[in-house]
């Protein structure tokens, strides 16, 4: 015995009142009805194919960008230093100019 069932449009009112009546909620609203957005895949799919010479030229390039980095961050701290004893050498020079003056001791950064 077969039964045939009679389909017809199903309205976006009669969508929302369906789900509203079969889907729990949570402080008035519906838990469980999360949209995964387009941009990102599913957890089971293959990540895709990258070939390995451009990962191996990304690598590199990152590479010579930190090294770059570094050397610009050795000669900013050398840089420092030289303005570090410059500025002793002046409050030493100030104390012998002024010796009845009392000199801020600031803290360098």
């Amino acid at each position: 015995m077969f039964v045939l069932f009679m389909f017809r449009p199903v309205g976006v009112t009669m969508i929302m009142m369906i789900t509203s009546s079969s889907v729990p909620k949570k402080k008035g609203r519906l838990v469980g009805l999360g949209r995964r957005t387009r941009s990102v895949p599913p957890s089971s799919a293959p990540p895709p194919f990258v070939d390995p010479e451009v990962l191996t030229a990304q690598l590199k390039d990152k590479d010579d960008r930190i090294s770059l980095l570094e050397i610009q961050m050795a000669a900013q701290q050398a840089g420092y230093e030289a303005q570090k004893r410059l500025n002793q050498q002046m409050i030493e020079m100030m104390q012998r100019m002024y010796p009845n003056e009392v000199f801020p001791n600031v803290q360098d950064p």
